[in-house]
């Protein structure tokens, strides 16, 4: 089991940047990967980001050059860095820990923080 904890959200205007943290509850060394999600308003829930246990990282197409996943192992955190935001980003960003047992898969869900991009 593991919490996620998501801060960081809030009102910027376009062309702003935002940085997003999730701290989890223990260890997110030996964690499949983290990632983060968003739900924009009346639309479904998307991938943004993903890290591995081994560093690695994706982006999704519409954030890449933009955002950047990363991640503070002593600090148990998982960052978004989010530059040259859209009205589009604007969206309930939520943290994700993905991991594989041998009982199968569990995902956990953070609750979630608002980004809304406006002038």
């Amino acid at each position: 089991q593991v919490q996620l904890v998501e801060s960081g959200g809030g009102l910027v205007q376009p062309g702003g940047s935002l940085r997003l943290s999730c701290a989890a509850s223990r260890s997110i060394f030996a964690i499949d990967s983290m990632g983060w999600y968003r739900q924009p308003p009346g639309k479904q829930r998307e991938l943004v980001a993903t890290i591995t246990s081994r560093g690695r990282t994706s982006h999704a197409d519409p954030v890449k050059g933009r955002f950047s996943i990363s991640r503070d192992i002593g600090k148990n955190t998982v960052y978004l860095q989010m530059n040259s935001l859209k009205p589009e980003d604007t969206a309930v960003y939520y943290c994700n820990a993905h991991q594989s047992s041998p009982l199968g898969v569990d995902d956990y869900w953070g609750q979630g923080t608002q980004v809304t991009v406006s002038s």
